[in-house]
């Protein structure tokens, strides 16, 4: 028989919108991992004005027009593509085609859910797919060519090319390189894009969605992408958000030259998501101990919500190594932040030959071993790269970094002979903050295949599922020279309101675009991915309901949970400050049915969120809106 409870509250407090309540950071050990305090030096204060609104967009067609400018920038050093070369031959003497057998042990294995074809590549090379959901449901999907909107069951509802999606007569070269995340903790898109390759025309285009819905609106800043004056353009952008600010990652390069640097962008990002004047700061100089900085990756956090003070970001040795780096920016600009480096052992990864493809003797560019993709949760970074797996073949390379200890688990996945797996992007996939159990969305190809894009589970034991085909090459592809782009980066991001954990992944496929006469290209398809069996016992949802009636709220509200076992629960309302409002119940209740109810009484008009926590851990974060 279940129990059920029934309790009255009556309070009176102000308030505006929370959506998520904020997790701190914790402090890596020094003692286990080599640390250098002060690893980079931080500018003065940087303020930069709005430079455009971006209006709301109607529903338009999506069109395109023959491949008009292939263009394709140089991705690493000759040293790195000596070393590739070298391994060709090698690769090719242990072929053996092989599919993966079903041997793996892992209890889930990914489903594909709702799919739908999206960016074509019709106007430079490499695709560089990125995408985000919001937790309504919006996806915003981009690649070189521009960007387009969707909604979670495949609706289409615009598409742009970059310069007439910003339509600005100032910006007069190319655009490029795409990265788009959602912020859930203020409910907002967050996207950059670079404009420019040369110190003269360097721009880092930040966009801030007005709403949670980018067909509103984007308010448009331009930094610049030179930022030390020293003849060098901003290149390979990566982007993070914490509890009040975003990152933006980048690699500085000489203009008709080599590498030069790696910056960081540390911005506030509440001027952004109000079009008011954003002050930021950089980062430069960065230690180049035991292995140069280059490509760092934000982590930002891998459920609802946001974390900080500061961020953490990850970065690996291009040429690869047996160690990574732990990046620790310690507090937001509005405290004292401090910039620490802590080198980590990890499994040896070093840099596979490049890959084939069905149909073409043009090798697919598997670029280097610099991470991929990345974020945090329970004290765990989690995080992505490929790897040489055997004779120069590419498989993926995935870690566990755990924070407070300084220390790393890793795991690689690929078939050794028959595929070659790169261009990974990891993702949480489970249903409390405690498991680390993710999702792995990665490109494949062969000389049996064409390039396709594929999916796989990696469960809390690190035992790996057999990957899934998300959606099949339809043939080679042939954009120019011999050796062609294929990456640089896949697309993938967790819809948080999502109660079984689903995800959503963008990559690139080989393809054919008959109505605009173009031919052996890409096209992104977009995914959604479940799990076709019960989650583990350390990944269970243990409330079996949660709802908060009615809503929105004019004078009494009601809280019905049920529970699968006993534990402690806290309910707490939050404002969008976060700031906690008022504790509404403190108890371990046994497994049952409860229902709560409060009076609004004289609480102001507005949105709020009633966060449902078991210790730390967030079950549920449901938003109410207060009624005049």
């Amino acid at each position: 028989m279940r129990n059920s409870l029934l309790i009255f509250f009556f309070w009176s407090l102000p308030g505006q919108v929370l959506l998520v309540a904020q997790a701190t950071k914790v402090t890596p050990l020094p003692l286990v991992s080599s640390v250098e305090y002060n690893a980079g030096q931080v500018s003065s204060l940087q303020t930069t004005a709005l430079h455009a609104e971006i209006h709301p967009q109607l529903s338009g067609k999506k069109w395109a027009v023959a491949m008009r400018s292939v263009s394709s920038r140089k991705h690493y050093e000759d040293d790195i593509a000596v070393i590739k070369a070298s391994k060709q031959e090698t690769k090719l003497r242990s072929y053996d085609p092989v599919e993966e057998s079903g041997s793996r042990s892992a209890g889930l294995t990914p489903v594909l859910g709702t799919n739908f074809e999206a960016n074509w590549l019709t106007e430079s090379t490499p695709p560089d797919n990125t995408m985000a959901i919001s937790n309504s449901g919006m996806i915003v999907t981009a690649n070189n060519d521009g960007i387009e909107y969707y909604t979670s069951a495949g609706t289409f509802l615009y598409f742009d090319f970059w310069s007439d999606f910003f339509h600005d007569n100032t910006l007069t070269s190319s655009i490029y390189d795409p990265r788009v995340i959602y912020d859930s903790g203020a409910d907002r898109f967050v996207m950059v894009v670079l404009h420019g390759s040369s110190a003269s025309t360097s721009k880092v285009l930040v966009c801030f969605s007005k709403t949670n819905n980018p067909q509103n609106g984007w308010w448009i800043y331009t930094l610049t992408g030179n930022p030390l004056g020293n003849n060098c353009w901003f290149d390979y952008p990566s982007l993070g958000v914490s509890n009040h600010e975003i990152y933006i990652t980048g690699n500085l390069f000489v203009t008709g030259g080599s590498f030069n640097q790696a910056v960081i962008y540390q911005i506030p990002k509440a001027a952004g998501y109000a079009g008011g004047s954003l002050d930021w700061q950089y980062w430069s100089g960065l230690s180049s101990s035991p292995f140069r900085a280059f490509s760092l990756v934000p982590a930002s956090y891998g459920h609802q919500g946001n974390y900080g003070p500061g961020i953490y970001l990850i970065s690996s040795e291009s040429s690869g190594n047996a160690v990574v780096r732990l990046w620790d920016i310690t507090d937001d600009m509005s405290g004292a932040p401090q910039l620490n480096s802590h080198t980590i052992s990890t499994t040896a990864y070093s840099l596979p030959a490049d890959a084939y493809q069905l149909g073409s003797e043009d090798a697919l560019d598997n670029g280097d071993c610099r991470t991929q993709s990345a974020f945090y949760l329970n004290g765990i970074l989690h995080f992505v790269l490929h790897t040489d797996i055997g004779n120069g073949w590419n498989g993926i390379h995935y870690n566990r970094l755990h924070v407070g200890t300084s220390t790393n688990q890793s795991s690689t996945f690929g078939l050794q002979g028959s595929f070659d797996y790169s261009y990974p992007a990891v993702v949480p996939f489970s249903t409390t903050v405690t498991s680390p159990s993710v999702m792995i969305g990665f490109l494949r190809t062969s000389s049996e295949i064409y390039p396709q894009i594929r999916v796989v589970h990696c469960d809390q034991s690190m035992e790996w599922s057999n990957s899934i085909l998300v959606k099949s090459g339809e043939t080679y592809v042939d954009i120019g020279g011999n050796t062609e782009r294929w990456g640089d980066y896949t697309g993938i991001a967790r819809r948080h309101n999502s109660a079984s954990g689903r995800i959503w992944m963008a990559g690139s496929y080989g393809a054919n675009i008959p109505s605009q006469f173009v031919t052996n290209t890409y096209k992104t398809w977009i995914a959604e991915i479940y799990g076709n069996s019960t989650v583990s016992l350390e990944e269970a949802d243990p409330l079996e309901s949660y709802l908060v009636f009615p809503n929105p709220v004019y004078d009494l509200v009601q809280i019905r949970f049920s529970l699968d076992q006993q534990m402690p629960l806290t309910i707490t309302v939050y404002d969008m400050q976060g700031k906690a409002i008022r504790e509404l119940y403190r108890d371990t209740p046994r497994a049952g049915t409860y229902q709560l109810s409060f009076n609004r009484d004289a609480l102001p008009a507005g949105t709020y969120a009633v966060v449902l926590r078991s210790h730390h851990q967030i079950l549920r974060n449901e938003k109410i809106v207060v009624a005049d």
